[in-house]
């Protein structure tokens, strides 16, 4: 990749949870002017990025060769980031190629990939660990950093790989959403004895910054964060340490899981416009069944020494991270942590997954 001053990114997946930080962290200083992805300017979130300045909104949606065009043109960087759980596995992955390709042939100079782990893979290709919406991420992944191989004089590319969010783990309508049981904070999932490699979304945008600011040692790099493998035993001790209330976490199996607060939405594809008839649409129950056992059996690893370097400041426990969010939350008069988990306070709060407040039903 020659040196290219990068200045304007298009963003795909900038009004979900993870692209609101990432495009803050690009634009807080100026440095980066930013073209986002809607396919509704005027929602919540869409303006939230208006409201931050430097960024405009393109709308229409991904999945849209004209739409990619425009988004792209025009722009030295990108960054893609695809909402697997609208598209289904099958059609996000011939959405994120054609990206690819598309930025390349518009003169991008530099592409990162929202990413996930090819968790199949890294489980030995045992169908027990199969999770399409991290699969599906993950072989494209591995295929722009083949591609890269080739075109990285022309079109630079780093794959930035993340994993559940910390902030999942207090909030409404996840697969690790608590509850208050009788004053005590509960998880009750599928989890055993394993950990969950938890992101902090704070980060998530300083790593993001971090791969443009140095895009010509980032070029060909799969970047995999997470604040540290948390075992859920340890999330409910460390809750308790903070805000001074008692939490406890309870391991399920799977059917007792499924028969809970999800039944509703396990028969239901995992992607909301895949084609419930076509045999390669996973459920959402053998999406998320996958998903636990990835993290029960600790099958994904990080580099924790890599990231120390990246990011000195980064959120290296779930301690820190509750104390930082219980922190936020008091100066942003959302209350305590406590509080928040209320669930009259839980599930009137502002969904965390665009998925939720799209309602399942954002077109393609």
């Amino acid at each position: 990749m020659s040196s290219h001053s990068i200045s304007r990114i298009f963003v795909v997946g900038g009004t979900g949870a993870q692209g609101l930080p990432v495009i803050n962290a690009l634009v807080a200083d100026g440095k980066y002017a930013v073209r986002a992805l809607s396919r509704d300017p005027e929602s919540r979130r869409a303006k939230a990025l208006l409201a931050l300045g430097n960024v405009s909104i393109l709308k229409g949606t991904f999945a849209d060769e004209a739409v990619l065009r425009e988004g792209f043109r025009g722009c030295d960087g990108a960054y893609i980031n695809l909402d697997g759980f609208n598209t289904g596995e099958k059609t996000e992955m011939y959405w994120a190629i054609r990206a690819y390709e598309i930025a390349l042939e518009e003169g991008v100079r530099f592409f990162v990939y929202g990413n996930l782990d090819y968790a199949l893979k890294k489980a030995g290709y045992d169908s027990r660990f199969r999770v399409g919406h991290y699969d599906g991420k993950g072989r494209i992944g591995e295929w722009i950093l083949f591609q890269n191989q080739t075109n990285r004089e022309r079109m630079g590319a780093a794959v930035f790989t993340t994993g559940p969010y910390m902030e999942m783990a207090i909030s409404a309508m996840t697969p690790m959403m608590p509850f208050v049981e009788d004053g005590v904070l509960t998880w009750r999932v599928p989890l055993g004895n394993g950990a969950v490699p938890h992101v902090a979304l704070a980060d998530c945008g300083y790593y993001a910054r971090w791969l443009f600011d140095n895009a010509e040692c980032a070029n060909g790099m799969n970047l995999e964060v997470a604040i540290e493998p948390v075992g859920y035993h340890q999330l409910a001790e460390a809750f308790e340490r903070v805000t001074g209330h008692p939490a406890r976490y309870i391991d399920t199996d799977l059917d007792t899981y499924w028969n809970g607060p999800l039944k509703t939405a396990a028969l239901r594809p995992a992607g909301y416009n895949a084609d419930p008839n076509d045999n390669s649409t996973m459920s959402f129950r053998d999406n998320f069944t996958g998903f636990w056992n990835v993290w029960k059996h600790n099958v994904i690893q990080r580099d924790y020494a890599l990231l120390d370097d990246i990011h000195p400041n980064r959120i290296r426990t779930v301690e820190q991270w509750l104390r930082h969010e219980d922190e936020r939350g008091r100066q942003q008069g959302l209350g305590s942590l406590w509080e928040r988990v209320q669930p009259e306070t839980m599930f009137k709060s502002p969904p965390l997954l665009k998925l939720l407040e799209d309602g399942g039903k954002g077109a393609l």
